[in-house]
């Protein structure tokens, strides 16, 4: 079985891989495109890893709490296990806004197309004056009616590892304003983090509903761990139980 894991998951990185490049080269004529049809462009690469994960990886993939989701202006807190949930969760969503890492955007090719989507763009080296530069392209992002995904760990979790949420996500409740969405999955059982192994399964997300705007950070913070971790534990803990 060990060969056939490592076979599938060889097969299912050098298509995944592939399948990028051909996108960001022969996508170039999107930035050409209205900001609608470049989402939808990217929606398509999204699907359609989406199916190289099924037929050759033999990961599925169940979206739960589908109804949480309110239309509009919307902060989406997810927990962050993979690379997966950087390009699946967009899927989502109406017009997502992703935050990530100042360095991205300076990669040739994937930094010119996260401009072109309009994501927001955080030196996290800056501390204080990063801080406020995210809440003002976020302040814009919502003007547009736009859903603001952050990862509050800020980097990629094990499953079962010990949580660590940000301020980051405190401040942009606060400041924003607008309903806070909890999302938690098991995507890290399947496609776990600095490995290349690809494990058989069904990926689960589980859309918690909104936290409306108004609490103290205090409280919303803590509010925002226990659902979001409650519910990881127990999609994590239903993966381990059927698929490994």
């Amino acid at each position: 079985m060990v060969p056939v894991l490592y076979f599938r998951s060889l097969c299912f990185n050098i298509a995944f891989y592939l399948v990028l490049l051909c996108f960001l080269i022969f996508g170039l004529p999107v930035f050409l495109f209205p900001h609608p049809w470049a989402l939808s462009a990217m929606r398509l690469w999204a699907r359609t890893c989406f199916v190289l994960m099924s037929y050759i990886a033999g990961i599925s993939i169940e979206i739960r709490g589908r109804e949480h989701i309110p239309p509009g202006a919307l902060l989406v807190a997810s927990k962050h296990q993979s690379l997966w949930e950087t390009f699946a969760l967009v899927t989502l969503f109406d017009d997502p806004a992703m935050v990530l890492k100042k360095e991205l955007a300076y990669i040739p090719l994937f930094g010119w197309f996260a401009l072109k989507f309009k994501f927001i763009a955080v030196d996290r080296g800056a501390h204080f004056s990063a801080l406020k530069n995210m809440i003002g392209q976020a302040k814009r992002a919502k003007e547009d009616e736009r859903q603001i995904i952050i990862f509050p760990e800020g980097t990629r979790k094990a499953p079962g590892a010990e949580p660590d949420y940000k301020p980051g996500i405190a401040a942009l409740y606060s400041a924003l304003a607008i309903p806070c969405l909890p999302v938690a999955l098991n995507s890290g059982l399947y496609w776990p983090r600095r490995s290349f192994l690809r494990h058989p399964g069904t990926i689960i997300v589980d859309i918690l509903p909104p936290i409306e705007p108004g609490l103290t950070r205090k409280t919303f913070m803590q509010q925002l761990e226990t659902d979001t971790e409650t519910a990881t534990e127990k999609i994590v803990a239903e993966g381990r139980t059927r698929d490994f």
